[in-house]
């Protein structure tokens, strides 16, 4: 897994995707681990943990796969599904692939995350069927209710990566995609630092997952047709935090207007602006043009996009109406 060589079609043919699966499989990661990696994630963590713990103590077999399945040594490959290179799976039609996962195989998988063994009350045929149930319980609880806030984060990700490839090449778009990985020239991309023999991409799909939680993994189908990189974005939920729109600040420009200018914390492209407030182009177009003939924002090209950001005097507003609200 270390390297992968990859063919000039496959590269010219992969894509960036949303995956309601595996931004899933990511929240189950954060909630097995317990721990948060920034305040977004404590948040959601204290929502949540409580009722997943309270989940498996009812189910004490499916805590045990999913205990074997984040082993050690790996993750079982049949838990991480390379998803659908469309994009437009619906998280049920992506289930039903883990759901055909045969019974041999998810305990081969098994036996690999553990680096060892399977025990013998993992020795049993309905392995898929408890992880796909714990995995829909996760969905239904804790990532569907935000699906739309958490879709729009990634939708501006995507966004960002694709011009930032259109720009400067797949060495600025990949490097540093999740922990460790770099472009490395003539189809070369290594995957991480492990010493594992080069894997060999030639007639597969490649896929490019963004998830908003912390993780990051490789997957792939067990035919090879298609493989997946699984990083964490850009636009991560800590982000809700900062992103926060003051009363205040609100009631002076109007919120959609206002949440534009927080958003402006850091440069944006209108793509990303509109993926992440859900407005309308046209609207948040309008909004750039009555901040940027305000002085509240300022604007720069680089290459083909056209960038946004506060101004100095839009950082004295924001931050003088974030001080109002800590009065309040």
């Amino acid at each position: 897994m270390g390297l992968w060589l990859i063919s000039t079609d496959t590269l010219a043919n992969s894509r960036f995707v949303i995956s309601p699966l595996t931004e899933t499989i990511a929240a189950l990661r954060a909630l097995v681990r317990g721990v948060p990696h920034h305040p977004g994630e404590r948040a959601w963590l204290d929502a949540h943990l409580p009722a997943y713990r309270a989940h498996l103590a009812a189910a004490p077999l499916t805590a045990q796969i999913i205990d074997a399945a984040f082993g050690p040594a790996w993750t079982a490959d049949y838990l991480t599904p390379a998803p659908d290179p469309a994009g437009k799976s619906t998280f049920e039609e992506e289930l039903t692939e883990l759901l055909a996962t045969p019974a041999a195989a998810a305990r081969a998988d098994l036996t690999v995350s553990l680096g060892g063994p399977l025990p013998p009350e993992l020795d049993r045929d309905d392995l898929a069927e408890r992880t796909a149930d714990l995995l829909h319980w996760v969905w239904t609880h804790t990532v569907r209710p935000d699906w739309d806030r958490r879709r729009r984060i990634l939708e501006a990700d995507i966004a960002a990566r694709t011009a930032q490839l259109g720009r400067s090449g797949w060495s600025a778009a990949l490097d540093g995609l999740r922990p460790g990985m770099r472009w490395l020239g003539d189809g070369r991309l290594r995957i991480n630092a492990y010493d594992y023999p080069p894997r060999q991409l030639d007639a597969t799909q490649l896929l490019f997952v963004p998830v908003t939680m912390k993780g990051a993994w490789v997957a792939w189908r067990p035919d090879g047709s298609r493989h997946a990189v699984v990083y964490t974005c850009s636009g991560v939920l800590a982000e809700a935090d900062r992103a926060r729109v003051p009363e205040a600040l609100g009631a002076l420009l109007g919120p959609a207007r206002a949440r534009v200018l927080v958003l402006l914390d850091s440069p944006k492209s209108t793509t990303q602006l509109v993926a992440l407030t859900g407005q309308g182009l046209g609207s948040v177009g309008r909004h750039l043009k009555v901040l940027l003939d305000a002085g509240l924002a300022v604007r720069r090209r680089s290459a083909r996009s056209v960038l946004y950001f506060r101004s100095a005097a839009g950082e004295v507003l924001v931050s003088a109406a974030a001080g109002q609200d800590g009065k309040a």
